[in-house]
Protein backbone atom coordinates (compact mmCIF):
# COMPACT_ATOMS: atom_id res chain seq x y z
CA UNK A 1 0.00 0.00 0.00
CA UNK A 2 1.18 3.53 -0.71
CA UNK A 3 0.75 6.65 1.42
CA UNK A 4 0.66 9.89 -0.59
CA UNK A 5 1.54 13.12 1.19
CA UNK A 6 -1.25 15.69 1.02
CA UNK A 7 0.29 18.40 3.16
CA UNK A 8 2.59 19.04 6.12
CA UNK A 9 2.46 21.98 8.51
CA UNK A 10 4.90 23.09 11.18
CA UNK A 11 3.45 22.72 14.67
CA UNK A 12 6.57 23.70 16.60
CA UNK A 13 10.29 23.97 15.89
CA UNK A 14 11.33 20.64 14.31
CA UNK A 15 7.80 19.23 14.70
CA UNK A 16 5.34 18.84 11.82
CA UNK A 17 1.75 17.71 11.30
CA UNK A 18 1.49 15.43 8.25
CA UNK A 19 -1.64 14.55 6.31
CA UNK A 20 -1.37 11.43 4.14
CA UNK A 21 -3.80 9.58 1.91
CA UNK A 22 -3.65 5.79 1.74
CA UNK A 23 -3.89 4.73 -1.89
CA UNK A 24 -6.17 1.79 -2.51
CA UNK A 25 -8.84 1.61 0.20
CA UNK A 26 -11.81 3.97 0.15
CA UNK A 27 -11.63 4.02 3.93
CA UNK A 28 -8.63 3.39 6.17
CA UNK A 29 -9.83 1.30 9.11
CA UNK A 30 -8.09 1.71 12.47
CA UNK A 31 -8.72 2.05 16.19
CA UNK A 32 -7.70 5.32 17.89
CA UNK A 33 -4.27 4.82 19.44
CA UNK A 34 -2.93 2.51 16.73
CA UNK A 35 0.08 3.21 14.51
CA UNK A 36 1.11 2.87 10.88
CA UNK A 37 4.49 1.71 9.60
CA UNK A 38 6.06 3.74 6.80
CA UNK A 39 8.97 2.51 4.68
CA UNK A 40 11.36 4.11 2.21
CA UNK A 41 14.64 3.41 0.48
CA UNK A 42 17.36 5.42 2.22
CA UNK A 43 21.00 5.01 1.29
CA UNK A 44 20.32 1.82 -0.62
CA UNK A 45 18.42 0.05 2.14
CA UNK A 46 14.80 -0.10 3.24
CA UNK A 47 14.08 1.80 6.46
CA UNK A 48 10.80 1.31 8.32
CA UNK A 49 9.45 3.41 11.17
CA UNK A 50 6.20 3.15 13.15
CA UNK A 51 4.22 6.31 13.95
CA UNK A 52 1.08 6.73 16.03
CA UNK A 53 -1.94 8.06 14.20
CA UNK A 54 -2.90 11.55 15.35
CA UNK A 55 -6.30 11.57 13.63
CA UNK A 56 -9.58 9.86 14.42
CA UNK A 57 -11.09 7.27 12.07
CA UNK A 58 -13.75 8.33 9.64
CA UNK A 59 -12.01 10.72 7.25
CA UNK A 60 -12.04 8.32 4.33
CA UNK A 61 -8.56 7.07 3.54
CA UNK A 62 -6.72 10.06 4.98
CA UNK A 63 -4.68 9.91 8.16
CA UNK A 64 -2.57 12.34 10.17
CA UNK A 65 0.75 12.07 11.98
CA UNK A 66 2.63 14.29 14.42
CA UNK A 67 6.39 13.83 13.99
CA UNK A 68 9.58 15.45 15.16
CA UNK A 69 12.78 15.65 13.16
CA UNK A 70 15.38 13.48 14.85
CA UNK A 71 18.92 14.92 14.66
CA UNK A 72 20.82 12.81 12.13
CA UNK A 73 17.65 10.73 11.72
CA UNK A 74 17.91 8.45 8.70
CA UNK A 75 14.13 8.46 8.21
CA UNK A 76 12.77 11.67 9.70
CA UNK A 77 15.15 13.82 7.64
CA UNK A 78 13.87 12.58 4.26
CA UNK A 79 10.31 12.57 5.60
CA UNK A 80 10.53 16.27 6.47
CA UNK A 81 11.79 16.97 2.93
CA UNK A 82 8.81 15.30 1.25
CA UNK A 83 6.62 17.38 -1.06
CA UNK A 84 2.86 16.98 -1.57
CA UNK A 85 2.20 14.20 -4.04
CA UNK A 86 5.22 12.11 -3.12
CA UNK A 87 4.63 8.62 -1.72
CA UNK A 88 5.94 6.13 0.82
CA UNK A 89 5.24 2.47 1.32
CA UNK A 90 2.92 1.83 4.27
CA UNK A 91 1.47 -1.10 6.17
CA UNK A 92 -2.09 -1.13 7.56
CA UNK A 93 -2.61 0.20 11.09
CA UNK A 94 -1.69 -2.05 14.02
CA UNK A 95 -1.21 -1.75 17.76
CA UNK A 96 -2.78 -2.49 21.13
CA UNK A 97 -2.44 0.97 22.72
CA UNK A 98 -6.18 1.65 22.55
CA UNK A 99 -8.93 2.43 25.04
CA UNK A 100 -10.13 -0.69 26.77
CA UNK A 101 -13.80 -1.40 26.32
CA UNK A 102 -16.02 -0.17 27.71
CA UNK A 103 -14.03 3.04 28.31
CA UNK A 104 -13.76 4.34 31.87
CA UNK A 105 -12.75 7.65 33.38
CA UNK A 106 -9.14 7.97 32.26
CA UNK A 107 -5.97 9.96 32.75
CA UNK A 108 -3.86 10.48 29.63
CA UNK A 109 -0.20 11.43 30.18
CA UNK A 110 1.92 12.46 27.20
CA UNK A 111 5.32 13.98 26.59
CA UNK A 112 6.35 15.50 23.25
CA UNK A 113 4.97 13.80 20.15
CA UNK A 114 3.52 11.14 22.44
CA UNK A 115 0.49 13.42 22.24
CA UNK A 116 -0.46 11.88 18.86
CA UNK A 117 -2.49 8.84 20.01
CA UNK A 118 -4.32 10.90 22.62
CA UNK A 119 -5.43 13.41 20.01
CA UNK A 120 -6.82 10.46 18.06
CA UNK A 121 -8.59 9.03 21.11
CA UNK A 122 -10.09 12.34 22.21
CA UNK A 123 -11.34 13.27 18.75
CA UNK A 124 -13.01 9.87 18.51
CA UNK A 125 -14.36 9.37 22.03
CA UNK A 126 -14.85 12.72 23.79
CA UNK A 127 -18.50 13.69 23.60
CA UNK A 128 -21.47 14.40 25.85
CA UNK A 129 -22.00 11.36 28.03
CA UNK A 130 -18.51 9.94 27.50
CA UNK A 131 -16.27 9.04 30.42
CA UNK A 132 -14.25 11.86 31.97
CA UNK A 133 -10.77 12.39 30.54
CA UNK A 134 -7.81 14.36 31.84
CA UNK A 135 -4.86 15.12 29.55
CA UNK A 136 -1.57 15.87 31.29
CA UNK A 137 0.77 17.06 28.53
CA UNK A 138 4.44 17.73 29.25
CA UNK A 139 6.87 19.56 26.98
CA UNK A 140 9.92 21.74 27.51
CA UNK A 141 8.70 24.99 26.00
CA UNK A 142 5.34 26.66 25.50
CA UNK A 143 6.02 26.74 21.74
CA UNK A 144 5.94 22.92 21.74
CA UNK A 145 2.39 22.53 23.06
CA UNK A 146 1.15 20.85 19.90
CA UNK A 147 -2.60 21.07 19.22
CA UNK A 148 -2.96 23.38 22.21
CA UNK A 149 -5.88 25.35 20.78
CA UNK A 150 -7.77 22.15 19.94
CA UNK A 151 -7.42 20.81 23.47
CA UNK A 152 -8.36 24.15 25.02
CA UNK A 153 -11.49 24.25 22.88
CA UNK A 154 -12.35 20.70 23.93
CA UNK A 155 -11.99 21.69 27.59
CA UNK A 156 -14.27 24.69 27.08
CA UNK A 157 -16.91 22.59 25.33
CA UNK A 158 -16.86 19.56 27.63
CA UNK A 159 -16.83 20.02 31.40
CA UNK A 160 -15.69 16.42 31.90
CA UNK A 161 -12.42 17.02 30.01
CA UNK A 162 -9.42 18.69 31.63
CA UNK A 163 -6.36 19.83 29.69
CA UNK A 164 -3.28 20.40 31.86
CA UNK A 165 -0.15 21.51 29.98
CA UNK A 166 3.12 21.27 31.90
CA UNK A 167 6.37 23.03 30.95
CA UNK A 168 9.74 21.86 32.21
CA UNK A 169 11.52 24.99 30.90
CA UNK A 170 8.95 27.79 31.17
CA UNK A 171 9.61 31.32 30.05
CA UNK A 172 8.95 34.21 32.44
CA UNK A 173 5.25 34.93 32.46
CA UNK A 174 4.07 31.32 32.17
CA UNK A 175 1.33 30.93 34.79
CA UNK A 176 0.58 27.24 34.31
CA UNK A 177 2.02 24.05 35.73
CA UNK A 178 5.78 23.51 35.63
CA UNK A 179 8.32 20.74 36.10
CA UNK A 180 7.68 17.18 34.98
CA UNK A 181 4.29 15.53 34.56
CA UNK A 182 5.09 13.14 37.42
CA UNK A 183 4.92 16.05 39.86
CA UNK A 184 1.26 16.62 38.95
CA UNK A 185 0.13 13.01 38.97
CA UNK A 186 -1.42 13.05 42.43
CA UNK A 187 -3.36 16.22 41.67
CA UNK A 188 -4.64 14.76 38.40
CA UNK A 189 -5.79 11.56 40.12
CA UNK A 190 -7.52 13.47 42.89
CA UNK A 191 -7.14 10.57 45.27
CA UNK A 192 -8.89 8.15 42.92
CA UNK A 193 -7.66 4.64 42.16
CA UNK A 194 -10.61 3.62 39.98
CA UNK A 195 -9.43 5.29 36.75
CA UNK A 196 -7.43 3.92 33.86
CA UNK A 197 -4.09 5.58 33.08
CA UNK A 198 -2.58 5.76 29.59
CA UNK A 199 1.05 6.81 29.12
CA UNK A 200 2.85 7.73 25.93
CA UNK A 201 6.26 9.34 25.65
CA UNK A 202 9.83 8.92 26.76
CA UNK A 203 10.84 5.76 28.61
CA UNK A 204 11.96 7.62 31.74
CA UNK A 205 8.55 9.25 32.18
CA UNK A 206 6.61 6.07 31.46
CA UNK A 207 8.68 3.96 33.85
CA UNK A 208 8.52 6.54 36.63
CA UNK A 209 4.75 7.00 36.41
CA UNK A 210 4.19 3.24 36.34
CA UNK A 211 6.30 2.91 39.47
CA UNK A 212 4.30 5.60 41.27
CA UNK A 213 0.96 4.09 40.23
CA UNK A 214 1.92 0.61 41.35
CA UNK A 215 3.01 2.07 44.67
CA UNK A 216 -0.46 3.59 45.05
CA UNK A 217 -2.10 0.22 44.49
CA UNK A 218 -3.06 0.48 40.84
CA UNK A 219 -3.54 -2.85 39.12
CA UNK A 220 -1.41 -3.42 36.04
CA UNK A 221 -4.63 -3.87 34.05
CA UNK A 222 -5.38 -0.19 34.69
CA UNK A 223 -2.08 1.02 33.22
CA UNK A 224 -1.50 1.18 29.47
CA UNK A 225 1.67 2.54 27.92
CA UNK A 226 3.69 3.08 24.81
CA UNK A 227 7.31 4.23 24.85
CA UNK A 228 8.82 6.49 22.18
CA UNK A 229 12.49 5.72 22.76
Amino acid sequence: MLARLIESVELAPEVRHFVFEAEGPDRLEFVPGQFVSLSAEVGGRTITRAYSLASAPGDGNRFELCLNRVPEGVFSGPLFQMKPGQTLEMKPPLGMFVLRQPPRDSLFIATGTGIAPFRSMLRAHLREGSPAFTLLFGVRYESHLMYRREFEEMAQKFSHFRFWPVLSRPEPGWMGRTGHVQAHLEEALGGRCDVDVYLCGLKAMVDDVRRILKGRGFDRKQIFYEKYD
